[in-house]
């Protein structure tokens, strides 16, 4: 029959990941080329880079109004104390002429001192210009969606009765800080007793009791967001940096270690680097990092990205524990702004092993199985929403698939991290993670959308030393190859790329659905035999974007007998140097599966999961100047049902004058059962 094939009404969205040989220990996604621009992708991958961020990249949560302070946390309020001190040698940032100080700071008209306490509680509270109308009650209500709130009260200003340079090379981030003390002075690690003796005083001997938290904000900064914009970024070399920078003895060096790296300027290494304690200077945006450590006794989940040999950092701008506190307009290298305008100001939301193990989501928003229920279950198949919002009815907030079994469960092949900077270190993890990011919210500063896969432990613990490698989270790297980005530029003008342990290399990490993306669209796991796709993405009315998930076991593809259908147009045509498509429909022929009639509660929820197969989609063209293409080469099917899959066929005007187009359907979960048909095209 020779008639123009029907136009495509609706597109079928699928996220497959090309293979690496099965020869690897951990098959890795390599993503298809996104130059290949026939057929366009259904889901592309748009990299936003943090750099180039700004405010006009927020996008608010539909429906949603948690930067309202009059919304009260069903579960929980932290009451949290901030409590404000300056020195005798540096007043508040706030107070000083706007723009006046070394750093560019304040960027703002200044604050009288006896209003600085006023002035920070309605920074971090109060819904306004100068925020933005963000707040950290909002940030813990939406991550949260409405379980816990913050309630904040200042108090101050104090003057602490040492210099801010003692207590900073006291803080225990420069090596022996005591060498770039001043000739005749002394470091003081008492930060915390002589503030809160100060406040004890003043407020009364038990009000620290009154609060779950206390945020000690001194004036200045926070060295982990000066040490590098104002020490190898500013100065050539240490010896280039001038005596306003340097030691106030002039017999001392002008440079001074740092965490990372052997130097930095004096001035920005004197400086407290923010902790969990929860101690954080006015040029910080940690606050909501810091708070999560107090708040939920959980440690950093990063690496020193500065140093060799190089480890990759675990979740990056993923997670609020990782990197991705540092997230906001400006990018990282603007973290230093007073006040919090640009830099960390608008921090990632929760992974989702914190969001689980918080309770913020519900048991019934995830579906969470072994490894060898998904043995004995089939592949399942849901649909998960962005991780910013609450699910509608019908989605899921992600899946969980744990390691089970025989020790040890994590079957990964070990790998030393030093010998291969890539290396996810010890394999001790737990459970497999599988959530959607969609850039609303806080998370609107997120540098993608897509589908965020991760490896989680279930004992969350601080790093171990200057380059330990204890981390909780692993984030799965769609593109595990070095970015290629630059960093910034030395005094000299010379470029310094970022080190393949940046965080920021993990900023094409997700995977995205279909053909031509520019991403991968499918993650195997051959040592711990799991299989992990995306088949479909969509957005709702209201611009909220899921994807269809599926996740399979390499042991066992469940009870059900497999089938699979091909049907369609049997010819058409296509105009010379054109192209056209035609709808087939895949039909998954199997006999639909029951639920065991002594089945468990948890068992029939995996049950209704395992209803659908996942298919492998090709393509080929026999004809000179012909080819053909899909959008797709996934799809998921529930059984018994039908679905469109469009082929794209296009001609060069000297081709032959027809063509054979064979497409070809085959089931991931019994490879022997395939579906062939053939297309004529002219």
């Amino acid at each position: 029959m020779n008639r123009a094939p029907r136009l495509l009404l609706f597109s079928l969205a699928v996220l497959c990941l090309t293979l690496l040989p099965r020869g690897e220990s951990i098959v890795r996604a390599r993503p298809q080329s996104a130059a290949a621009v026939w057929p366009a992708a259904i889901d592309p991958q748009v990299i936003r880079d943090q750099d180039d961020m700004t405010w006009d990249d927020y996008a608010p949560i539909p429906g949603t109004t948690w930067n309202d302070p009059t919304r009260v946390a069903t579960v929980k309020t932290i009451k949290l104390a901030i409590v404000c001190a300056d020195f005798p040698d540096y007043p508040f940032v706030m107070t000083r002429p706007k723009k006046s100080d070394l750093y560019g700071n304040p960027l703002i008209d200044p604050v009288k001192r006896e209003d600085i306490p006023k002035f920070y509680l309605d920074f971090w509270t109060k819904p306004q210009e100068i925020n933005k109308g963000h707040t950290i009650h909002e940030y813990w209500m939406e991550q949260s969606r409405g379980k816990i709130g913050v309630a904040v009260t200042a108090f101050g200003p104090y003057q602490m009765p040492g210099k801010s340079y003692q207590y900073g090379f006291a803080g225990g981030m420069n090596g022996d800080g005591k060498v770039s003390m001043p000739e005749g002075e002394e470091v003081n690690p008492r930060m915390t007793q002589d503030l809160d003796t100060m406040w004890a005083a003043d407020a009364g001997a038990d009000v620290k009791a009154k609060f779950d938290l206390v945020l000690r904000l001194y004036a200045g900064y926070d060295e982990s967001a000066v040490w590098q914009e104002f020490g190898e970024m500013k100065f050539q070399t240490r010896d280039d940096i001038p005596a306003e920078w340097g030691n106030p003895d002039p017999a001392k060096p002008r440079w001074a270690k740092t965490r990372y790296v052997p130097w930095t300027s004096w001035n920005a290494a004197s400086w407290l680097w923010s902790n969990s304690a929860i101690i954080t200077g006015e040029g910080s945006g940690a606050i909501r990092h810091e708070v999560s450590h107090a708040a939920f006794r959980i440690g950093d989940n990063y690496n020193n990205p500065y140093i060799e040999p190089y480890r990759r950092v675990a979740s990056g701008p993923w997670d609020l524990m990782d990197r991705g506190s540092f997230n906001g307009p400006g990018g990282p290298h603007k973290r230093y702004t007073v006040p919090k305008l640009e830099g960390d100001a608008m921090s990632a939301g929760l992974m989702l092993r914190q969001r689980v193990a918080w309770e913020f989501v519900t048991p019934e928003q995830v579906l969470s199985l072994t490894r060898s229920e998904l043995a004995r279950s089939g592949v399942v198949v849901a649909d998960v929403t962005a991780r910013a919002i609450d699910p509608e009815p019908g989605f899921l907030s992600g899946i969980v698939v744990r390691l089970d079994g025989d020790a040890p469960q994590d079957r990964t092949p070990v790998e030393d991290p030093v010998q291969n900077p890539l290396s996810s270190g010890v394999p001790n993890y737990n459970f497999y993670t599988v959530e959607v990011v969609q850039r609303m919210g806080y998370d609107s500063y997120e540098p993608d959308n897509g589908v965020l896969l991760a490896k989680n432990k279930d004992q969350a613990s601080s790093v171990g030393g200057p380059n330990g490698f204890s981390v909780f989270n692993w984030v799965i790297d769609a593109h595990p190859e070095d970015i290629k980005k630059l960093d910034f530029k030395r005094p000299d003008g010379t470029p310094v790329m970022r080190t393949i342990a940046d965080y920021r290399q993990l900023n094409d990490a997700l995977f995205h659905a279909g053909t031509n993306s520019g991403s991968a669209y499918e993650w195997t796991d051959a040592p711990n035999r799991l299989q992990f796709y995306v088949v479909n993405v969509q957005r709702d009315a209201r611009g909220v974007l899921s994807y269809t998930l599926a996740a399979r076991s390499l042991d066992g593809a469940g009870p059900q007998t497999r089938g699979v259908a091909l049907s369609g147009p049997a010819s058409g045509q296509v105009a010379a140097n054109a192209s056209a498509s035609a709808v087939f429909l895949l039909k998954n022929t199997g006999p639909a599966l029951a639920i065991a009639a002594d089945a468990d509660a948890h068992a029939a929820r995996i049950t209704m999961f395992a209803g659908s197969d996942v298919y492998r989609l090709s393509v080929t063209v026999e004809g000179d100047g012909w080819s053909a293409a899909l959008r797709n080469e996934l799809a998921a099917v529930r059984a018994g049902s039908t679905q469109p899959v469009e082929v794209f066929v296009r001609r060069a005007a000297t081709s032959a004058a027809s063509a054979t187009v064979t497409i070809k359907a085959v089931s991931e979960s019994d490879p022997a059962k395939v579906a062939t048909m053939i297309y004529k095209v002219r």
